[in-house]
């Protein structure tokens, strides 16, 4: 079952990539395209130090967002990541697409019921 959730996170990872290779492309060669970049703060759900570089790693690698800098947790909060974004309508919308990209990431590393 964690292999076909492995298969459909690379599928979804290879689509996320080609979608942000479009945008940054599209705002290189159209400069009057729209880009309002923001910082946001990103509470990960993530509790061990691969699923906290998988995903550091999985937003990196998607063009257009990038991890600034990552929050230890404590007993009482999660990690945080702060992500910059390029092209963004809004931080729910931002937000949104990273819990999305996370849930994906988090089905592969952890056991069901886990």
């Amino acid at each position: 079952m964690r292999l076909l959730h492995a298969i459909s996170y690379l599928w979804f990872m290879i689509v996320e990539v080609n979608k942000g290779s479009y945008q940054v492309a599209s705002a290189a060669f159209l400069p009057q395209r729209r880009r309002d970049p923001m910082i946001i703060e990103f509470e990960t759900l993530c509790r061990s130090d691969l699923e906290i570089a998988a995903l550091a790693s999985s937003i990196t690698i998607t063009p257009g967002t990038l991890v600034l800098g990552i929050a230890a947790g404590t007993d009482d909060t999660n990690p945080s990541m702060f992500v910059h974004s390029i092209f963004s309508e809004d931080r729910d919308e931002v937000l949104a697409g990273l819990r999305d990209m996370e849930a994906r990431l988090l089905k592969v590393t952890r056991r069901k019921g886990a």
